[in-house]
């Protein structure tokens, strides 16, 4: 299995799109590749670890020709499977089941990976946004079957006080006006006695 068959079958069983897969596995080895070349040990729990090793000079034989001589020093890079790995493998009833599609690799299912989360995501929001509308519109009805009487309860109140302000200034201007009515008819009087 190659790399491109590799992201086929990751596509399948994760349910990812292939295009990410495939980023997702060359971030994977430049990481790895990255990390273990600076001398840092990489452990991937109940599968695999990248290390590596400093070899120091030392004697060793020529398989070739069976004489003695001396090794310089190297390095080395040692991927140790971890034992659950290795058990597994040992033992395909430990391994993990796979998907159909995801191996033997099926193209309908490789194409098929991944389409299945963007909807259902789309559709989430798609149907809580009514149910949120529709919240929406009962407090609504809510607050305007509350708020109607204790906006009718002011504007009474309101009309109450405002009858008085607007009587007593009526008043005022009558009580002006009677003694001006008043004057003509005195100064008639005052002119009829004059006559007299």
């Amino acid at each position: 299995m190659n790399r491109r068959e590799l992201a086929k079958a990751v596509a399948v069983q994760a349910d990812v799109d292939l295009k990410t897969v495939i980023r997702v596995l060359e971030g994977f080895t430049d990481v790895v590749t990255g990390v273990v070349s600076k001398g840092e040990t990489i452990s991937i729990p109940g599968f695999v670890r990248f290390v590596k090793v400093d070899r120091p000079a030392r004697m060793g034989r020529n398989p070739a020709t069976g004489e003695q001589m001396m090794f310089r020093a190297s390095k080395k890079v040692r991927v140790s499977a971890a034992k659950a790995f290795r058990d597994a493998v040992m033992a395909p009833a430990k391994a993990p089941k796979l998907v159909r599609g995801a191996f033997p690799i099926m193209e309908e299912y490789v194409k098929k990976a991944g389409a299945a989360v963007a909807p259902a995501k789309a559709a989430a929001p798609a149907k809580k946004a009514p149910a949120k509308k529709a919240a929406a519109k009962k407090a609504a009805k809510k607050a305007t079957a509350k708020r109607a009487p204790a906006r009718k309860a002011p504007a009474r109140k309101a009309a109450a006080k405002r009858a008085p302000a607007k009587r007593s200034p009526a008043k005022r201007p009558t009580a002006k006006r009677a003694p001006a009515k008043r004057t003509p008819a005195r100064k008639t009087a005052k002119k009829a006695t004059r006559r007299r």
